[in-house]
């Protein structure tokens, strides 16, 4: 595990890799590696892993995500904003799994060179942020219509068709076709991260801001107290769950409908069987109006090829909607309670507003408030735009060209496209490019790729059944920079118990668990652990959701638990902003919830000091 005396873990050079993974280092670009001419430097870093974006095994063309994030966050903190202690964060490849590191802070004469142009730059984007947000959210629609309109050829023709010759040559045909298509949505990809990151570092910036201002005011303030004054907003990524609610009741005033929707038949079926009705097929039109672009959500958390959309498996909102309306009919609410909320919030700001007792600290409080009020929702707006409705035209597009590969006998499955990195496709595409120019009975390296193909997927499944040290590297002696522990939840404490091996072997007989006081709340009842996706259908109102963390398109299911308690995360993470916004308690960041506590547990939930206990375990 880790070296305790020395205080530090596994050189990242030395980390034994299992023997059943061999060949791993190839499916990834070779700057992606730990490497000799970079080993002083990286030995003396902090790697740990990134469970966040990238908590399972990395198929080499998902990479592609990560590989654009490292460059769009890091440029803007050190070349657009110009953040002045804060440097980039670097990726490295491991066994599969990918591991980062918090660039330490520049040279002083850095830091203040970088301080005028950020106090003018980012400011800036305070005070305009309205504004610029529509023009954020009209160049990346633009962007996502364009990607869309990319065509990818659906075969090698026998011949070029007649019209691209007569009476003039075309010039260029399909073999110049596919490189440059792939080419694009490459670089659209690149392109929309660079997008994405446009104002998010500052949305946390912000909330770090209004919780300094508010820690130096209210000594003792809790970090719950601080999230309530800033929960509250109508964003983009809680759109799909509005849309699903409203469909429901629509559903609910229709008879034949809402008997139809809570039918035990396919998806399939009840859609044929609600054509067949003049309200079903209302509806239908109904639900047709929200599935673009609101469905075009991942059903897990945008990051990796295999979790589908709910645009592509209709289940998913299907199976909401007959929940919403079975509890309809009992006569609950669906809806998250925001007037609830915002009064809440209100409250709790005239609090601490009174306990002010000077205009000048007055004035802070209320500038640093009205700062993050107005930019932290960008945080869950953009995502809903970047992460899922971008990344699934993305898949849709790339599974074109899978479809191509199979099609001319280069690939057996068309996912096995994504066994192959970014740099590789293109290889991939000129051989078929230059076999059709050739002619006919030109021998490909078929072979070569199926088989290529196939080992990676049984790397990848080696991978996922093997359990990678937490950290590499020389661990800091105190872990202060704040998107690390705000984000991903690594503190201090988090880097001991990794170094001590917690989680190997010592949670039997634990009764309480730390982490982050996420979402403010004491509230106690049943656990149901979560560690598949595919398992969140098991969830029932009044569940106390446990996993590792959560992703946004689980939004539906938070107005039918109590609480949230997550392995992963920090105080900006996903589930603390979601779990904020419904009002339910939640402690994230405990590093080892889903080990300790087991589906059935009755459990309390503290978020306000961010303690879990167990109450009473199941039989």
């Amino acid at each position: 595990m880790a070296d305790e005396k020395a205080a530090r873990f596994p050189d990242p050079h030395e980390y034994q890799i299992p023997p059943e993974l061999e060949g791993w280092e190839e499916m990834y670009p070779s700057h992606y590696l730990f490497s000799k001419e970079r080993g002083e430097w990286e030995s003396n870093q902090f790697w740990y892993q990134d469970k966040i974006h990238a908590p399972e095994p990395m198929p080499p063309l998902d990479l592609i995500f990560q590989e654009a994030w490292q460059i769009s966050l890091s440029q803007y903190t050190t070349r657009v904003f110009c953040i002045p202690p804060a440097q980039g964060i670097a990726q490295r490849m491991v066994g599969c799994y990918m591991y980062i590191c918090a660039i330490a802070p520049p040279p002083e004469e850095i830091i203040r060179e970088k301080a005028g142009l950020f106090e003018k730059r980012v400011f800036y984007v305070f005070e305009h942020y309205d504004e610029l947000w529509e023009k954020w959210l009209t160049k990346f629609r633009a962007l996502g219509e364009e990607m869309k309109s990319v065509e990818i050829p659906g075969k090698m023709p026998r011949y070029v068709p007649e019209d691209q010759v007569l009476p003039a040559p075309k010039g260029y045909y399909i073999s110049y076709d596919i490189i440059e298509a792939f080419d694009k949505l490459v670089n659209m990809m690149f392109k929309g991260w660079q997008y994405h990151f446009e104002m998010l570092n500052l949305t946390y910036l912000a909330y770090l801001m209004f919780g300094d201002v508010s820690r130096n005011l209210f000594p003792g303030i809790s970090e719950s107290s601080i999230g309530k004054m800033v929960a509250g907003a109508y964003v983009s990524m809680f759109r799909p769950e509005e849309e699903l609610c409203q469909l429901s009741r629509l559903a609910s005033s229709m008879r034949g409908v809402s008997d139809i929707i809570k039918s035990d038949v396919s998806v399939k079926q009840k859609i044929a069987e609600l054509n067949s009705i003049p309200d079903g097929k209302r509806w239908l039109e109904e639900f047709d109006k929200a599935k673009d672009p609101w469905f075009s959500v991942s059903c897990g958390s945008g990051w990796f090829h295999h979790e589908g959309s709910w645009i592509t498996n209709l289940d998913i909102p299907y199976g909401y909607i007959k929940s919403y309306v079975e509890r309809l009919e009992k006569g609950e609410k669906i809806e998250r309670s925001l007037d609830e909320l915002d009064k809440e919030r209100d409250r709790t700001v005239a609090k601490y507003r009174e306990l002010i007792k000077n205009d000048e600290d007055l004035k802070s409080f209320n500038d640093a408030h009205k700062t993050v009020r107005t930019i932290y929702r960008y945080a869950e707006d953009h995502l809903f735009w970047v992460e899922h409705w971008f990344h699934t035209i993305w898949f849709d597009k790339i599974r074109a060209f899978g479809r191509l590969m199979v099609d001319n006998g280069m690939l057996n499955e068309t996912d096995d496209i994504f066994m192959f990195n970014r740099y590789e496709i293109p290889e991939i595409l000129t051989e078929l490019a230059t076999g059709w120019a050739l002619g006919v009975d030109i021998p490909l390296r078929s072979d070569y790729y199926k088989a290529k193909a196939q080992k990676r997927r049984e790397i990848l499944q080696a991978a996922s059944e093997w359990s990678p040290t937490p950290a590499l590297g020389i661990p800091p002696e105190e872990v202060a920079e704040p998107f690390t522990i705000m984000l991903w939840g690594v503190t201090t404490d988090k880097v001991k118990e990794w170094l001590k091996g917690v989680g190997e072997g010592r949670v039997e007989g634990m009764k309480e668990i730390k982490g982050f006081a996420s979402s403010a709340g004491i509230i106690e009842g049943k656990a149901r652990v979560l560690k598949k996706l595919k398992d969140i259908v098991e969830i029932q109102t009044g569940d106390i959701l446990v996993c590792p963390t959560t992703n946004p398109s689980w939004a539906p299911v938070f107005t039918k638990i109590k609480a949230a308690v997550t392995d992963i995360g920090g105080l900006t993470s996903h589930a603390a902003i979601v779990c904020r916004e419904y009002g339910i308690p939640s402690v994230t960041g405990t590093g080892i919830s889903t080990s300790v506590i087991k589906t059935g547990d009755m459990i309390k939930v503290d978020g306000d000091t961010g303690v879990v206990t167990i109450v009473k375990k199941a039989v």
